[in-house]
This record gives structure tokens, C-alpha cells and sequence, in this order.
């Protein structure tokens, strides 16, 4: 015989309200809403401030310029303007775009090189055993220490600003991805070679996806290395790009034009962050659930 409950026309029925969300809904829209209007605030918080502060007269325009004149110097730099094209006859995204082609070059060498070598030493004892001694010293290093060398080596064009930012990005990949391999369980290594897997099937199948998420972590790590590196990587013959501009305008005490590139620097490192994070989602969708 059947229990299913029945109801009787008396009996309450709970039907959907137009234009208002389900319950177990609201939460989620409420964390969206969070998610853009905390970061939104900060920022009209963090203007008011700093345009509070430069109308105090607490220091002169050319310390702290409001943003009104940081701003017309963003259209300055942007568009051709009383006969004279953006700084130094080169546009801001043109300034920008050319020190994201050095970064993707020296990074990505750098990038590449890491995950190399991080293989190597993670699998391999006696080269852990040489080459990590060298790469924890050339991680401590400061760019700006072995910038004036690469200069004496290499000249004062494209390849000491590339070379520098590869130097400065293989590090943190090289250490992220020797830790992660390190860290295989021997039980997934052995099982492998149990079912006649070879030394480059293991690596492949099994060290290499287990390392993954780690060597993720650390490209991010690179590539903020590499944009912090940036300003110091084009000191010397770094016009055009934006870290020469930077350098350039603060030679003149052009405050604006150095407030544009420093946001135009951070700007772009958020979105390219934002990117690897995306590619690390739809590369690893396990991490964080496992």
C-alpha cells in the first residue's frame, strides 16, 4: 500500500515569487555582490583619501599631485597632444606593451628553465645536491646586484633587460617544482614502475601532474618577481617601455607621468594574475576538493 502524503486543498503551497531569488540562491548573490562591491569601495575610499590629502597643502603638488592632475596625465600620455605623441613620442600602451614583450620573453625563459630544473633535481638526488645551493644564493640576490654585471657582459639593448628578468623569475619555479616533485607519494611512483611504467612514463604520468599545482604557484610567484624586476631591468636604455618611463619622468620630477606607469604596471600585473589563476582553475579543477 502507498504512504505517499497526499494534500488536501486546504493544505499551504509554497509557489516561486516572480523576480525574487530562491533562498539557497541568495547567499551566492550576496558573495557576488561582496566580491565587487568590497574591492569597488576600497578604491573610492582609497581616492577620497588621497584627494583629501593632496587639498590639505600638507605637501606640495609635486610630492602628492591630486588625481585630477594624475589623471590629465593619463590622457597625456595616451594620445597625441600639442604636436607631441604620448612620453617620448610613444603611447602608454605602446610603453607598456613593449615591457610586457620583455617580461613574456625573460619570464618566460626564466619560467621554462625553472620547471626544468626542478624536474631534474626533484628526481634526480645528485643534482638537487649541486645545483640548489647555487639557486637558493641566486634567489637571495636583488636584481639591481647583478644588473650592472649583465650590463658589462651583454650591453645596454634588449638582452641585460631580458636576461635579467629570466634570471629573476627561475627561482621561485625552480623551488616550487623540486618541492612538489619531493613531495610524490612513493606509493604512486612504485605502483607505476609495479605496472612496467619507465622512468620517463613516471615522470610524465605520474611526477609531472602531481607537481602541477605547485608549479603553478610558483610561475605566479615569477611573474611578480619579473614585474618587480621591471623598473630595474630598463634603469639603462629603457625607453620605450614603462618602467623607462617611470624612471624617465622621475629623473624630472614629473610625479603624474610616475603615478600613470606605476598604476599601469600594477593594473596589468592584476590582470595577468587574474589570468594564471584562471588557467590554474581549468588546469587543476582538483585542487582545494582532494
Amino acid at each position: 500500500m502507498s504512504t505517499t502524503p497526499r494534500l488536501s486543498p486546504t493544505d499551504p503551497v509554497s509557489l516561486p515569487v516572480p523576480g525574487k531569488a530562491p533562498a539557497s540562491r541568495r547567499p551566492r548573490v550576496a558573495a557576488r555582490v561582496r566580491h565587487v562591491a568590497l574591492p569597488l569601495g576600497s578604491l573610492l575610499l582609497f581616492l577620497l583619501l588621497w584627494q583629501l590629502l593632496a587639498a590639505s597643502g600638507t605637501w606640495s603638488e609635486t610630492l602628492v599631485p591630486p588625481p585630477s592632475k594624475v589623471w590629465d596625465a593619463f590622457i597625456d600620455v595616451s594620445t597625441t597632444h600639442d604636436g607631441t605623441r604620448g612620453y617620448n613620442g610613444t603611447t602608454l600602451i605602446e610603453h607598456l606593451g613593449i615591457s610586457l614583450r620583455r617580461i613574456a620573453l625573460g619570464a618566460g625563459m626564466g619560467i621554462a628553465a625553472g620547471v626544468v630544473f626542478g624536474l631534474l633535481m626533484g628526481t634526480v638526488g645528485w643534482v638537487r645536491s649541486l645545483f640548489e645551493p647555487w639557486i637558493t644564493f641566486l634567489r637571495t640576490l636583488p636584481p639591481l646586484a647583478y644588473f650592472s654585471l649583465l650590463i658589462i657582459w651583454l650591453g645596454i639593448n634588449e638582452e641585460p633587460k631580458v636576461t635579467l628578468l629570466a634570471v629573476a623569475a627561475f627561482p621561485p619555479v625552480a623551488v616550487s617544482t623540486t618541492t612538489a616533485v619531493a613531495a610524490v607519494p612513493k606509493s604512486l611512483i612504485e605502483a607505476a614502475r609495479a605496472l612496467g611504467a619507465s622512468r620517463w612514463d613516471v615522470v610524465r604520468d605520474v611526477v609531472a601532474p602531481s607537481a602541477l599545482p605547485e608549479t603553478l604557484t610558483g610561475i605566479r610567484l615569477a611573474v611578480g618577481v619579473a614585474y618587480s624586476s621591471l623598473v630595474a631591468a630598463e634603469l639603462v636604455n629603457g625607453l620605450p617601455g614603462i618602467g623607462g618611463m617611470v624612471k624617465d619622468a622621475a629623473n624630472y620630477n614629473n610625479t603624474p607621468v610616475v603615478l600613470v606607469g606605476i598604476i599601469a604596471i600594477g593594473v596589468s600585473g592584476l590582470i595577468i594574475d587574474g589570468l594564471l589563476l584562471r588557467l590554474e582553475r581549468v588546469a587543476v579543477p582538483w585542487r582545494g576538493r582532494a
